[in-house]
């Protein structure tokens, strides 16, 4: 049975298609759901950078009324004589256009779009923290799939020989050169190494639904992934951290943040000043009363007047919200300082994992070439008889170890760099 999944487990690997980075790359920048929302929040924001929306431009609205009643009226005259007046039809009708504008308010509007130009900038940068987070998500999965792979196609090997040593203990066994002992111990193997199969198996199977979900396609699609990691030995420590003050996402929305505090406090003192503002409208209207002294009247024409108001005292909520704003002015530019805190720190950890992974792949490359070697002395000292069940499955597990960790270190340097890359917002990274 163990065979019969396995066989059926290579076959569909070897049925799939081959999907590239740079084609998984390119699915989910085109239909990645994190990467809609921010570019329509980023939309919105760049919408909202008008004069209008800042309080700059007068606004006009038009008006219409129209009332009706039927009522029943007795009038007593001077003279005492009556007049009634029965299901008297009374109309009014009125409509026009009205104009509001607020001519100086402290310069409050000019600090209104100044801070809507700032939210559409930080609309931008938080559109593209998304995109380079999506790319970095893809480009990891996709190298954890390549590293899976590779450790597959080792644990593969690793079960071919646990099946060529069942077989000659089989056969040594059937000509009474060893015990029955030695099948069940090579049998035991034989299984131990079918189990880790299957295991890595399933592994590759969820980061391909992980990398599939990224793109937004098809969970269950199948796919082959390139079997090389290239790991980018040129970079550098001082062009990282350089690079990230004026780059990375974090530090620039910090920094936002930083100018919209300064803008608040400029919004803030606004209130001091007066506000002043005119309005004009036009107005035509129609009544009808029967029972009045006037039974219709119309009426047309402008209307314009001038509106100013200062705060004189609000109980020291003044002096209490400025205050607040320049405490808030003080805690963004602390965040700025410990924003760069942050990412440098990152920046060197990062590289410190990159240095010792791409030193461990020179040292794993070559413990790999010996471990080989060391196995296929083994393997045929076994098939002669001169070393024991327990040697050859040592140098078995020796040469296993050493791809195993040949592979983790590729895989280590190679997030390390994207993730310095990402930090960095660098052009190459995409």
């Amino acid at each position: 049975m163990c065979c019969f999944i396995i066989s059926k487990t290579a076959f569909a690997q070897r049925d799939s298609t081959l999907l590239s980075l740079k084609q998984a790359v390119e699915i989910a920048l085109q239909n990645n759901y994190n990467i809609k929302l921010s570019q329509n929040n980023s939309s919105i924001a760049q919408n909202n950078v008008t004069l209008g929306n800042a309080g700059i431009l007068p606004t006009v609205s038009g008006n219409f009324t129209q009332s009706n009643s039927l009522q029943n009226t007795v009038q007593t005259r001077a003279d005492n004589t009556l007049n009634v007046i029965n299901n008297a039809n009374n109309t009014n009708t009125s409509y026009g256009a009205n104009l509001n504008w607020t001519i100086f308010d402290g310069l409050n509007m000019f600090a209104n779009y100044d801070a809507l130009k700032q939210r559409n900038l930080l609309g931008q940068v938080r559109l593209r923290d998304t995109v380079l987070t999506t790319v970095a998500n893809v480009m990891s999965t996709y190298y954890e799939l390549v590293s899976q792979y590779e450790q597959i196609k080792s644990l593969k090997g690793a079960l071919n020989i646990s099946g060529t040593q069942l077989r000659y203990a089989n056969d040594k066994f059937s000509v009474g050169r060893v015990s029955k002992l030695d099948v069940y111990n090579a049998q035991v193997s034989y299984n131990t190494d079918t189990a880790a199969y299957i295991a890595s198996k399933q592994q590759f199977k969820a980061s391909q639904i992980a990398l599939n979900q990224l793109m937004v396609r098809d969970l269950q699609m199948e796919f082959k992934v390139a079997d090389t990691i290239i790991v980018d030995q040129n970079i550098r420590l001082g062009d990282v951290l350089n690079k990230a003050q004026a780059e990375n996402p974090a530090i620039l929305e910090s920094q936002i943040s930083q100018r919209l505090s300064e803008i608040n406090l400029r919004q803030v003192r606004s209130t001091r000043y007066p506000n002043i503002g005119v309005n004009g409208g036009y107005a035509r209207g129609n009544s009808n009363t029967p029972a009045g002294f006037a039974r219709q009247q119309q009426t047309n024409g402008f209307t314009y007047g001038l509106v100013a108001q200062i705060n004189i005292f609000n109980g020291f909520n003044q002096w209490r919200r400025e205050r607040n704003a320049k405490l808030q002015i003080n805690n963004a530019g602390i965040n700025v300082n410990l924003t760069k805190l942050n990412v440098n720190a990152q920046i060197n950890t990062l590289f410190s994992s990159y240095l010792s992974g791409l030193d461990l792949i020179k040292l794993g490359e070559s413990n790999v070439q010996l471990a080989r070697k060391n196995l296929e002395i083994s393997l045929e000292k076994y098939r002669l008889g001169t070393i024991t069940p327990l040697e050859i499955r040592e140098a078995q597990r020796n040469y296993l170890d050493a791809q195993v960790t040949f592979f983790n270190a590729q895989y280590q340097s190679k997030i390390a760099e994207i993730t310095l890359k990402q930090i960095t917002a660098s052009v190459d990274f995409l």
